[in-house]
């Protein structure tokens, strides 16, 4: 399964415990409640895995493990205690110092699957569902509404190779509609679009940007564009590029009129805007605003 967490590395060796990012951060004063959990583990091992945390709903909950990367000492704890995370392991790269990587996963699999029955493991650990059944598979796809964001898919012969993409990934997608608020580029030519619904109390509330238009997509939605008039909703709120990138975006306005239909996956912040960039795929001047789904957050 693709959870909707942080990949992580944790490993102890005499009692020492560093839990990481995949780009070498040190997580461990954020999350008490792993490093905790280690006690629980043989020494000198490692595990690689995804940190998540639920929410009462029983679904994933991406924001509220961001915001536990800021906290530290009582915060931390509390947090812990509030909404404790839990390490889904899925490889193992050393056992009891062992070096397991270049061992095919098959091998890699049977050894942590072993380790989770020996050691009786228990919260923060859990072991990755894994299974080479289609049917499966299959199922594991219709999780989106719990936050699962599909399959991760490897060679049962491959070695594990540190810095190398030893997988691939399938996503579950779907397609929604929204409403054109904003584009980047000019009006003539729009190059992306920022998307908008409304809530329950009729506010009309940013929900996500498209990826790039080809031309010919950004021509022909050029005509069914009007730019904004007085008193538009996003009047003089700024927008960043978004998606790791904090530079602020040169927008249009547009009057909040055109319905378009995107491609989204299932990734949401606490306020039920898109984490991902949407993908287009047509204009639905067929359908008006008052068509378009209130956006409603995700339970917490």
């Amino acid at each position: 399964m693709k959870w909707d967490g942080f990949r992580a590395l944790v490993s102890v060796d005499a009692g020492q415990v560093a839990l990481r990012s995949r780009r070498g951060t040190e997580m461990g004063p954020s999350f008490p409640e792993v490093v905790a959990g280690v006690v629980q583990l043989p020494d000198a091992t490692a595990l690689d895995g995804e940190l998540v945390v639920w929410d009462a709903a029983g679904r994933l909950a991406f924001e509220r493990l961001q915001n536990r990367l800021a906290r530290r000492g009582a915060g931390a704890a509390r947090a812990a205690e509030e909404g404790p995370a839990h390490f889904v392991a899925f490889d193992l790269l050393r056992l009891s110092g062992t070096n397991t990587t270049g061992w095919p996963y098959w091998r890699r699999r049977a050894a942590l699957e072993s380790v989770f029955a020996a050691r009786r493991l228990s919260a923060p650990w859990v072991l990755c569902p894994s299974t080479t059944e289609a049917d499966v598979v299959r199922e594991w796809l219709m999780w989106a509404s719990v936050g699962m964001e599909g399959v991760v898919f490897k060679r049962l012969d491959g070695a594990y190779k540190p810095s190398v993409r030893g997988w691939e990934k399938y996503k579950v997608r779907e397609t929604s509609e929204a409403i054109v608020g904003a584009v980047t580029g000019p009006l003539s030519v729009p190059r992306t679009l920022l998307l908008g619904r409304y809530d329950d109390q009729g506010r009309f509330q940013y929900v996500g940007r498209t990826t790039s238009l080809s031309q010919a997509a950004g021509a022909a939605i050029a005509g069914l564009l009007t730019a904004a008039r007085r008193g538009h909703a996003w009047t003089g709120r700024s927008f960043s590029a978004g998606w790791g990138n904090r530079e602020k975006l040169n927008v249009m306005l547009v009057e909040p009129e055109l319905v378009v239909e995107v491609g989204v996956d299932v990734a949401r912040d606490a306020s039920g805007r898109w984490r991902h960039p949407a993908r287009w795929h047509r204009a639905r001047p067929d359908l008006s605003p008052a068509d378009v789904p209130r956006l409603t957050s995700p339970p917490r």
